[in-house]
Order: C-alpha cells, then sequence, then structure tokens
C-alpha cells in the first residue's frame, strides 16, 4: 500500500479489470479503439474500478474466456460488478461511464465490434441493476481514460481533446 501522499497508477490492460477503495490509486486503462472501457465509482464509499473489455461475446472462444473472463462483456462486467460489491459497493449507487467501441475499420466495419460492444455493456448494466451510465461511444478515435479513486474524477484523453468529468456529483 502506498504512503499517504503518494501516488500508485494501476494499469488496466486490454482484458483486464482492477477495484479499489484507495484514495491514493489512480487506474488508467490506455487506447480503447473498438474496446470498451466500463469506470464505476460509488462515491458514497469512495470505491471504483475499471474494465477494459475487447469483444461482447465470450461463445466464440470459450477456452479464452475462461482464461481471461474480463476480455469479454458477458463474463467481464458480471465478474468487475462481483468485484466492486465485494468491496462493500451498492450496484445502485454506482455511478457508471463507459467509453469506446470506436470504429477503427478504415472505410465499412462490417463486423461493428465497438457498436456491439457498447451494446451489449449497456444491457448487462441495465439487467444488473445499475443507474444508466454516462457514456462516449462510437465515432473514430481512440480514447484513454484515468479514474482518481480519491475523488471520483476522470480524465478522458483523445487525439484530438482531453475532457474531465466526475462520478462523485
Amino acid at each position: 500500500m502506498p504512503s499517504p501522499g503518494f501516488t500508485q497508477r494501476v494499469i488496466v490492460g486490454v482484458g483486464d479489470l482492477a477495484v479499489s477503495s484507495s484514495p491514493d490509486v489512480i487506474l488508467s486503462t490506455y487506447a480503447l479503439g473498438s474496446c470498451i472501457g466500463v469506470v464505476a465509482y460509488d462515491p458514497f464509499i469512495k470505491v471504483g474500478g475499471m474494465l477494459h473489455l475487447m469483444l461482447p461475446d465470450s461463445t466464440i472462444a470459450p477456452a479464452k474466456a475462461a482464461r481471461q473472463p474480463a476480455m469479454f462483456a458477458d463474463t467481464g462486467l458480471p465478474l468487475f460488478l462481483d468485484a466492486l460489491t465485494g468491496l462493500k459497493a451498492r450496484l445502485g449507487q454506482l455511478r457508471v461511464y463507459i467509453a469506446g467501441g470506436a470504429c477503427m475499420v478504415a472505410g465499412h466495419d462490417p463486423f461493428r465490434i465497438g457498436e456491439r460492444n457498447a451494446r451489449a455493456v449497456l444491457d448487462l448494466l441495465a439487467r444488473a441493476g445499475c443507474p444508466a451510465p454516462r457514456e462516449d461511444t462510437g465515432g473514430f478515435l481512440n480514447r484513454t481514460l484515468h479514474l482518481e479513486m480519491q475523488n471520483g474524477n476522470i480524465t478522458v484523453k483523445t487525439p484530438q481533446a482531453i475532457a474531465h468529468w466526475t462520478l462523485a456529483a
């Protein structure tokens, strides 16, 4: 555990997740293209986390899903929500932000992975009873996300801009 006043950056890679209740932690994930980054924060107890999923449905690769469930929306999102509730977060109190789901293929994308990822996450969050998320999905730009655990602030970086949001309000 870091000493007070020293920030620890935790990198959430593709197909990975992290949760924390430490105010000294910043969770970060980089270069979300068609992938979706799910950020959740319970402002009442200051517990939060981040998930970086790659595909909407684990049935295309069950063996991969068994080894790396956070890679898929249908296996990763339940795991993520369980990890948050394990730290005493309440699903109904979570403030959720999702980003990514961009079209990263030049021209026509017949697979629409980004769009399908976003739809899968939104559907799963609704079924889990989480409040509707704020979202920044689609388009053609990659996104990088940072969540500050001490205050629920999010920074979203694209090649063109930097935006700041809070999940504490």
